[in-house]
């Protein structure tokens, strides 16, 4: 295991639209399903799709077989969708008027978080 810094708090939230920049799946957008920060990544919803064999359950209520599911992916390879000027842009953090910190997008300033 590696000695490293504590994970700082990821830009990506889940439910935000992101692109992702590098890879095998670079230029692909999708919804983040979940953010895993202690490992700095995301999973995002149609992007680095892997096949898993899995055995069946009848408890559960699982098929056996060969299952497609999405797998996580470094979180410095996607880049936020700003919801406002629709391009992929960094990330910035600020302080409202009325005391609200929020993500602002760094190309157009727009508010990220409503």
């Amino acid at each position: 295991m590696r000695n490293s810094a504590p994970a700082l708090k990821p830009a990506i939230k889940k439910n935000d639209n992101v692109l992702v920049i590098a890879g095998r799946d670079r230029g692909k957008r999708g919804r983040v399903l979940s953010v895993l920060p202690a490992k700095g990544r995301v999973v995002v919803e149609g992007v680095n799709v892997v096949k898993r064999h899995t055995k069946p359950n009848p408890q559960r209520n699982i098929k056996g077989g060969i299952v497609e599911r999405e797998a996580p992916l470094a979180i410095s390879n996607v880049q936020l969708v700003c919801p406002e000027c629709g391009q992929p842009a960094r990330v910035g953090r600020r302080l409202l008027e009325d005391g609200r910190r929020v993500r602002y997008c760094v190309k157009c300033k727009g508010v990220v978080d409503r």
